[in-house]
């Protein structure tokens, strides 16, 4: 974390930040004037230009995350701006690199201190707002995908909630390792735009038997299933991968954890998974590593590029975390922040 004034003892210069004072829904946070923090040891200061929701922070504003945030808090855990200055020993960045990363929390706000490693420089194609919308989503479909579902050519993939964050993500990388995705989501322009981004079919779960459809378009059953959204679609999906398939679970954004019948994985010889992102390089940090640079090669060549839904100015925040706590978002909802 930033210091909240500077070794010199003199008061820090104000900025702009999005406040959570007390959990709840969105409408509870409020634009403030905060103290501008100040980069540490081993700390870069960067001057937010784009910042992105994911449903997390819904979730930590509420104060029904798994690890509760201390109030008050700035909300927000994936940036990208500028270096504005940089902490004792930090080498690998300069003054006026343009960078995207990660923090705890803190990115929806115009000033954000976040430890050097977990800074990237942006590609040069790449603009803030795409940046921003990159790491979190796409690093958790890539891990799902390559590291613990193994998915290779011509695999029949299925993605649930495959219009949001990490869905499309996850239709997206499929696609580049070579396998078959079917995508289910709900409405013609999540569908129309899960094709538009390669999935080779796709189901309206909210009008088709999501099991009977997924079993008659993959010639018998998915390899895998890659789930963010959990609730009710779960089982039916589960139901629907062949013998030796594997169900990887991401997250509840539907607000309902299911409950699997174990009878299921025993008689189809099923492995069930699951991926977190801020944990998973501290288990598997070699395939973390591997995983982050072939990842990063894919965006500095256009392979693959976040979709930008919906974008809000900071003073409108409250209104882009309701926009994804609606489950209203088509790909990434972007906070514009800076200049």
């Amino acid at each position: 974390m930033g210091r909240d004034a500077d070794p010199a003892g003199h008061e820090p210069a104000s900025m702009r930040a999005l406040v959570c004072r007390r959990n709840g829904p969105p409408e509870e946070l409020t634009v403030e004037e905060t103290p501008e923090p100040v980069a540490g040891p081993g700390e870069v200061l960067v001057g937010v230009r784009a910042a992105a929701v994911n449903f997390p922070d819904v979730l930590l504003v509420a104060g029904a995350y798994q690890v509760p945030a201390p109030l008050p808090f700035v909300p927000g855990s994936e940036l990208a701006g500028e270096v504005l200055a940089t902490g004792a020993g930090v080498t690998a960045f300069r003054r006026g690199d343009r960078v995207f990363g990660t923090v705890p929390t803190g990115a929806f706000a115009e000033r954000a201190v976040v430890p050097a490693g977990q800074l990237t420089p942006m590609p040069t194609r790449v603009d803030f707002a795409e940046a921003a919308a990159f790491g979190v989503t796409y690093r958790t479909a890539y891990h799902a995908l390559r590291s613990v579902a193994e998915v290779g050519t011509g695999d029949w993939v299925v993605v649930l909630g495959a219009a949001g964050g990490v869905g499309l993500a996850a239709v997206d990388l499929a696609r580049e390792l070579g396998a078959r995705v079917v995508a289910a989501a709900s409405g013609a322009d999540k569908l129309a735009l899960c094709r538009a981004h390669g999935a080779t079919h796709v189901i309206d779960y909210t009008t088709e038997d999501l099991r009977l459809k997924i079993r008659e378009l993959t010639d018998g059953g998915a390899h895998a299933v890659i789930d963010p959204v959990g609730g009710e679609w779960s089982e039916r999906a589960l139901r629907s991968i062949r013998w030796g398939g594997t169900f990887v679970t991401l997250g509840f954004a539907s607000g309902t954890i299911p409950a699997i019948p174990l009878n299921l994985v025993l008689l189809k010889g099923i492995t069930v998974k699951g991926v977190e992102l801020r944990t998973f390089g501290d288990h598997d940090p070699g395939r973390e590593r591997r995983d982050r640079e072939e990842l990063l090669e894919l965006f500095a060549a256009g392979r693959v590029t976040p979709h930008v839904g919906a974008r809000f100015r900071l003073e409108e925040g409250a209104a882009a975390l309701r926009h994804v706590a609606d489950r209203r978002a088509l790909g990434k909802v972007v906070i514009d922040v800076g200049p």
